[in-house]
């Protein structure tokens, strides 16, 4: 087993453990990021900023596409998972299984579908260059849900090797093999080309991985006949789907409407910068793989003084490594984007104005997780969708005023009110702080 265990039989969870756990995942999760920041790195040097560009920019796009593809299945299956195992409700273990694949498959199928007859329309009346990259990355949906899905499936199982090794890992290493050889050949790489091979490479990738899967868990369930609670699953999942594409368009807006706008090149200016700050919420990430199925299961147990102490001790670990990290990206950040190329530089305002941000979401700590891992998806609902809206309003406005800064700066704000909302929200509901202050005040987090 590859994660903390919290099995019924045991009364609170071991912080030893926990940190066992924690750099596993840490270890697990710093090779799929480096991995990832390499392709955007080899990317952005083989291709040019404006088919990189237009590259993130479907990329962007199919992620976004995913969220109602995955139809919030994923966040409930890891919740729904660790119930099942704690109750040893077997048959409605592989009912949640089996009965959210197919949920996953069908609809990201139809919505790819959808989504292709309305490009083919749109760029018949009014005709635009990325058309055809889109139409082939549009693909992409079914296959990014069941990334999402199969990833926290694989948390839910406790197997992080399993959720992580395949999207993670092999993926973005066999993209960087397959664009170097179409670039080694052609001495050049378009961004059509480099979606087929990411979707080429991704779909090998989920076969192993659902192939994997679906033998692991064929021989640890009891063999049953699945139960399928339909309702009641998509009762917390479509709040949840709710809660993350308003959180997908929070993070995301600002390189779709940069690609509005501004063009392909601004995009491929500032995603590097987008996607460098991202590292100061690493361990936050992280950790919040590890603790999901404990929130779950102390919130089912009623523990509140066992769930502060698991909170007061991760939001430490986040704190400092999150503070190193920070400090860093803003004292190199022209030198860490001049990697990507010496156009690149000009973004290094807009970096660290997102580090400011993502700092304030790692100081933070876990209250999205913990919100709708105890049963708060619908707060989580009204608070993604409310800063979603003010974050398109805003971007609307920066903008045209100034460009990559002005986005950053209404990503950086708008993550940060986010953040104070869901602290506020779950120090209300579940009396717990989740912020790194419970660790320096603690005896005001457990009054």
């Amino acid at each position: 087993m590859t994660q903390f265990s919290l099995a019924h039989r045991e009364n609170s969870v071991r912080i030893v453990t926990l940190a066992k756990s924690s750099i596993l995942v840490l270890v697990l999760q710093f090779a799929g990021v480096a991995l990832a920041y390499l392709v955007q790195v080899f990317l952005a040097r083989w291709m040019g900023k404006v088919e990189y560009g237009i590259y993130e920019y479907v990329i962007t796009w199919s992620l976004l596409l995913a969220v109602p593809a995955s139809l919030g299945l994923p966040r409930a299956v890891v919740r729904f998972i660790s119930e099942y195992r704690v109750k040893q409700d077997w048959g409605l273990l592989r009912g949640v299984i089996l009965g959210s694949w197919r949920l996953t498959i069908a609809t990201g199928l139809f919505l790819s579908a959808i989504t292709t007859g309305l490009v083919f329309l749109i760029n018949h009346y009014h005709h635009f260059s990325s058309a055809p990259v889109l139409l082939v990355g549009i693909w992409l949906v079914p296959l990014q849900a069941l990334v999402l899905l199969q990833e926290d499936m694989g948390r839910g199982a406790e197997n992080l090797i399993l959720a992580y090794t395949p999207t993670k890992i092999i993926w973005p290493i066999l993209v960087i093999i397959g664009g170097f050889l179409l670039w080694h050949n052609r001495h050049i790489l378009d961004s059509i080309s480099t979606i087929w091979i990411a979707l080429g490479m991704l779909s090998g990738a989920l076969v192993v991985q659902a192939s994997w899967m679906w033998f692991k868990f064929n021989r640890e369930i009891a063999p049953v006949t699945p139960i399928y609670t339909l309702r009641a699953w998509l009762k917390v999942s479509l709040p949840l789907l709710l809660y993350r594409a308003f959180r997908e368009l929070l993070v995301q807006t600002d390189i779709l409407m940069l690609g509005s706008f501004i063009g392909a090149g601004a995009v491929g200016i500032y995603s590097p910068a987008s996607k460098s700050a991202l590292w100061v919420s690493f361990v936050l990430q992280s950790i919040n793989i590890v603790v999901a199925p404990a929130f779950a299961i102390l919130h089912i147990r009623g523990d509140r003084v066992e769930l502060q102490k698991v909170i007061s001790t991760v939001t430490l670990w986040i704190f400092w490594s999150s503070s190193a990290i920070a400090l860093l990206l803003i004292l190199f950040a022209k030198p860490l984007l001049g990697i990507f190329g010496s156009e690149f530089i000009e973004a290094h305002w807009a970096l660290k104005i997102l580090v400011i941000g993502q700092f304030i979401n790692a100081l933070s700590g876990s209250v999205g997780n913990l919100l709708s891992m105890t049963g708060y998806q619908n707060q989580l609902m009204l608070v993604s969708s409310c800063t979603a809206l003010i974050n398109l309003i805003l971007n609307a406005i920066a903008i045209p005023l100034w460009g990559i800064v002005g986005a950053a700066l209404t990503t950086a704000l708008t993550l940060s009110i986010w953040n104070i909302w869901l602290v506020a929200i779950v120090m209300r509901k579940l009396e717990v702080n989740p912020t790194v202050f419970s660790t320096f005040f603690p005896a005001n987090s457990e009054r």
